[in-house]
């Protein structure tokens, strides 16, 4: 092994503008996967944050009463369809109107519990039963209005679904060029060492001793590259994140968790050990006969 690696080492030393742009290619690769892993989850996490929150909400004429809405409570309990429900009085209603305006108090002094509709904020199971909620809360007599955000929700779930589809195609093309980048570049170089090997294989050595330093050396690149990507996308996130958290008002996305950073590192290596096998193996299956 300590052979095989010295070798390797030596090869990288012999064509570094060779061995740079083989880790140029893995580089742009991995930052792909860096860039759109980190979009799929923050997404995934987006549409998690408001599939949790209130789906529907029903806003109450002024007249109705509170055995109707508690009828209404338990009927939407009773369709199976209905993850939580709960009720906002006329009072709980200003409350949260005063902590969502207390920057301004010409808007306090306009608003009283008389003017606010109690309402009933509602989760569903699952997103498709919004449309059939908001139906029976409309037909009731005593519902003034009906609110749910089945578009927010749909919206990002058709952005999640083409990230990850655009994403998934960049990686399989981007890996697909590193690796016929990868091949070319170490079949010259098995190419420049026709000679040497000739040698070797004269005096005995068998094909994977002559081949494992050039998978080694595929190995290599991919790792290299595959590291670097993962820092560059990495250390931009940590620095970004303060800003992030603005543009993104309170929704629970950031900080990103150390174990994701450790995870997309592993699975990166992982990705680049096959990589380079790959293309070395190519390259080794073409040239050494």
């Amino acid at each position: 092994m300590k052979t095989y690696l010295k070798t390797t080492w030596h090869h990288v030393r012999r064509s570094p503008y060779q061995a740079l742009a083989a880790i140029m290619i893995m580089v742009v690769t991995f930052l792909a996967v860096s860039v759109f892993t980190i979009l799929i989850l923050g997404s995934s996490k987006v549409i998690t944050y408001f599939e949790s929150k209130p789906q529907v909400t029903a806003f109450f004429k002024d007249e109705a009463k509170q055995e109707d809405i508690d009828a209404l409570e338990k009927q939407l309990q009773s369709s199976g369809q209905v993850a939580s429900v709960k009720f906002v009085s006329k009072q709980e209603a200003l409350q949260i109107y005063k902590e969502q305006n207390k920057s301004d108090p010409l808007l306090l002094d306009l608003v009283t519990a008389d003017v606010l509709p109690a309402s009933l904020e509602i989760s569903t199971v699952q997103i498709g039963d919004l449309t059939n909620v908001s139906s029976e809360l409309k037909k009731d007599p005593n519902v003034q209005e009906v609110v749910f955000q089945q578009d927010v929700v749909a919206t990002l779930t058709k952005w999640t679904n083409a990230i990850r589809y655009i994403g998934l195609t960049l990686i399989i093309v981007l890996s697909l060029v590193s690796i016929l980048i990868m091949t070319t570049i170490v079949g010259i170089k098995i190419s420049q060492k026709k000679e040497e090997i000739e040698v070797m294989q004269l005096l005995g050595a068998t094909k994977w001793y002559i081949s494992w330093p050039f998978v080694f050396e595929g190995i290599f690149y991919g790792l290299i590259g595959a590291f670097a990507a993962w820092l560059v996308s990495s250390t931009a996130l940590f620095f970004s994140t303060p800003y992030l958290e603005i543009f993104l008002h309170g929704i629970p996305v950031l900080p990103i968790p150390w174990y994701f950073y450790v995870g997309l590192l592993g699975g990166e290596f992982a990705l680049a050990i096959l990589l380079g096998v790959l293309s070395s193996m190519l390259a080794v299956s073409r040239y050494i006969k």
